[in-house]
């Protein structure tokens, strides 16, 4: 996988959320057409463990959190931006989506609680969305999970909040 095969892949997914507004409808409707085992999901995810384990993805590491932007905003990939983490049993930084964020849920690793499984901020194997202007601080319990940001206009803001 090299970064250029993996921006054809997500550009593929992002031509069909552009002009989207980023709300439940939205996540229920990437829940639907692109569950996680379904051939676009699957696509996705193994390009990140490939891109992963080939170092040029998730290549920083702060706190716990490897991390990387992969995909800067623009034409390519209809005006978003494409982030990845790799976190286990932690919470991140806290932060404010001005126009939104997409949030695709890779779990990996379960932490061996029984019925364990990943999730991040609720969220199992799937798709969630926040709106724009809302805020938190994203957190995976129930072990090891990639997760993979779609930002509009690669929008985010960091703030010193400890809680969101």
């Amino acid at each position: 996988m090299t970064p250029e095969r993996f921006q054809d892949l997500i550009a593929s997914l992002t031509a069909s959320l552009e002009g989207q507004p980023l709300d439940d409808a939205l996540a229920e409707r990437l829940n639907r057409e692109h569950p996680a085992g379904s051939p676009v999901f699957e696509a996705i995810f193994e390009a990140c463990r490939q891109a992963v384990a080939a170092g040029w993805m998730c290549s920083r590491e702060n706190d716990g959190i490897r991390w990387g932007r992969v995909i800067k905003h623009g034409a390519a990939t209809h005006g978003f931006s494409v982030d990845v983490v790799d976190m286990q049993n932690l919470a991140g930084p806290h932060h404010v989506h001005p126009q939104g964020e997409i949030d695709m849920v890779m779990p990996i690793q379960a932490d061996g609680t029984p019925g364990g499984a990943a999730r991040f901020d609720g969220q199992g194997a799937g798709w969630k969305v926040y709106g724009p202007g809302s805020a938190h601080r994203p957190t995976v319990s129930g072990g090891r999970a990639l997760v993979l940001y779609l930002l509009p206009q690669g929008a985010i803001e960091f703030s010193r909040a400890a809680s969101a």
